[in-house]
């Protein structure tokens, strides 16, 4: 299959899923502010990495994209609704997101809350709905175990969890990779492995992509962490420094700037040995890889 190049990839992709998903929540028998509390979010912008890693990870086997539009927009539901909790009051108590207010600035909590249940449970019931051409049951059912799983106590809640826990503390390594391994990469790896899942690949080659998005998830957070300090509050969307503000352990605040970027380089490169030990087409994963280390938001 001839790769073309990520931003036509991108672009193309990107149009038919933020398609997808406003006709698929503006169809909601559902009350008017829920829908528009649900959209704001998913409309607010965004480089839609987790969909786009589903998609190359299909092309990367020679397989319809189209097939994993379902799935896609699920991920980017429980993405977005991730993003919706973390703002609130009681969680980041953060004021804008993608430097536009955030959802319960807008909606309130209560209306944000009830966005971000509504998400969660519509995205298991977006991949139900694939159709049968592109999904069996059984892969069906894989697909929802494997979100289930990135997304609950053992995977995206689980690191939230431990890094309210870490507030205010001096954590180790180990203990800030546990958190981003969990809050960050697991939906990355959901993403990377159910396009694998969907290609119907051998467990050996799950493996190893898992593998890849373990390194690839450290990298995107370690970037995030030096963006916050590095970058500017018109590019990331919310006020430089706010991890530093609020006390939170950072890869450069424990392994010092250049160490972060060190590490990152480290995970960049692992990253791209995992993807060559698979022996696909990888070259559009590649070139996502290559975004996430140079992104500048």
């Amino acid at each position: 299959m001839q790769q073309q190049s990520l931003s036509s990839f991108s672009e193309l992709h990107k149009r038919k899923l933020e398609t997808q998903i406003k006709n698929y929540v503006s169809k909601l028998n559902a009350p008017t502010e829920i829908k528009e509390s649900m959209l704001y979010s998913l409309e607010a912008g965004g480089k839609r990495i987790r969909p786009m890693l589903l998609f190359a990870s299909l092309a990367a086997f020679g397989e319809d994209t189209l097939k994993g539009m379902w799935t896609a927009a699920a991920i980017e539901m429980v993405h977005t609704y991730s993003l919706i909790h973390d703002d609130l009051p009681s969680m980041d108590n953060d004021d804008l997101r993608r430097g536009k207010p955030t959802n319960h600035k807008v909606f309130g909590e209560a209306f944000a809350i009830l966005a971000g249940d509504a998400l969660l449970t519509y995205s298991f019931q977006s991949i139900a709905e694939t159709p049968d051409e592109f999904a069996s049951a059984d892969t069906k059912l894989s697909l929802i175990m494997e979100l289930s799983k990135a997304s609950g106590a053992e995977g995206m809640v689980g690191g939230q969890a431990a890094d309210i826990k870490g507030e205010g503390k001096q954590l180790g390594i180990e203990d800030l990779e546990y958190i981003h391994v969990h809050k960050t990469g697991k939906l990355l790896e959901c993403s990377v492995v159910s396009g694998a899942i969907l290609a119907n690949a051998s467990q050996e080659t799950i493996q190893t992509l898992s593998a890849f998005a373990y390194h690839l998830g450290l990298a995107f957070q370690i970037r995030d962490d030096i963006l916050d300090l590095e970058g500017t509050e018109e590019l990331i969307g919310k006020p430089v420094g706010s991890d530093e503000s609020k006390n939170k352990s950072t890869y450069p605040s424990l392994l010092t700037m250049n160490g972060a970027k060190e590490a990152l380089a480290n995970h960049i490169r692992s990253a791209k040995e995992k993807l060559k030990e698979t022996g696909l087409q990888t070259d559009l994963l590649e070139e996502i890889t290559d975004l996430i280390a140079n992104r500048d938001h």
